[in-house]
């Protein structure tokens, strides 16, 4: 065979079909592992924006995560996503193994519970609101054990006359509870399954549908530079907590 035949023969293995798959596929796979080192390196959620800005313009994240999250559906760890975040979590099935290392958690309180689910599908709420909605008045100390377990946070203010706080949950709220956003929180129908309602309901009884977006409401504002300081949510030196 002369050389120059070789040489057409290199190039047709090297370029052809075959050898344009595997240039296609090569850039996938480094994706994969690029996404994978980032996500299992943090100790926490890593989001969506942050994954982007370490990956080239031109890759598709959801079709890369959806890759990767099926890779790892069957093994000891999953990869699962928090809201518009990504984590590494042992397999539901496997959580026994773990136990003797939990963190024993102070059980919270009705009071606790009611205001927290009242949260969670209400929201964005007030104070004011969630006693109107709850029929009773709720404490300041309710929602401050809330906030201290990372399960709400303060959003913003409404804009009505004494512009109060309104409340929501958190990504740490979703990743206690397993949710992947907050219209995995159950139905009308799986809460009355489960016995949490009572058979019989009023005639126009319904289970609201969240407001899953951190983003503001049109009647909501952004905290000032001044509110941030007094709600002790900025250090006199300018730096948000």
């Amino acid at each position: 065979m002369s050389e120059n035949m070789k040489q057409n023969d290199a190039k047709i293995l090297t370029f052809g079909p075959a050898g344009g798959d595997e240039m296609a596929i090569k850039p996938r796979h480094e994706h994969l592992r690029m996404v994978e080192a980032i996500v299992f390196a943090s100790a926490e959620p890593v989001s969506e924006r942050a994954l982007s800005e370490r990956l080239p313009e031109d890759v598709a994240l959801d079709e890369l995560m959806a890759d990767l999250q099926q890779l790892y559906a069957n093994r000891g760890v999953n990869l699962v996503k928090i809201g518009n975040n990504w984590a590494f979590r042992t397999a539901d099935d496997l959580s026994f193994l773990l136990q003797r290392e939990a963190v024993a958690i102070k059980k919270l309180s009705r009071a606790a519970l009611e205001v927290l689910a009242t949260i969670a599908y209400h929201q964005p709420t007030t104070r004011a609101e969630l006693e109107d909605i709850r029929g009773v008045s709720t404490s300041k100390g309710t929602l401050d054990v809330l906030m201290e377990t990372g399960w709400v946070k303060m959003r913003g203010r409404r804009r009505t006359p004494g512009r109060p706080i309104t409340y929501g949950t958190t990504d740490e709220f979703l990743d206690h509870f397993a949710l992947s956003e907050l219209r995995d929180l159950p139905g009308l129908d799986e809460l009355r399954g489960s016995g949490l309602l009572q058979s019989q309901l009023p005639a126009k009884f319904s289970v609201p549908v969240p407001y899953d977006s951190d983003e503001l409401q049109e009647d909501e504002d952004p905290f000032t530079p001044e509110d941030l300081e007094d709600l002790g949510l900025l250090s006199p030196l300018g730096d948000e907590k």
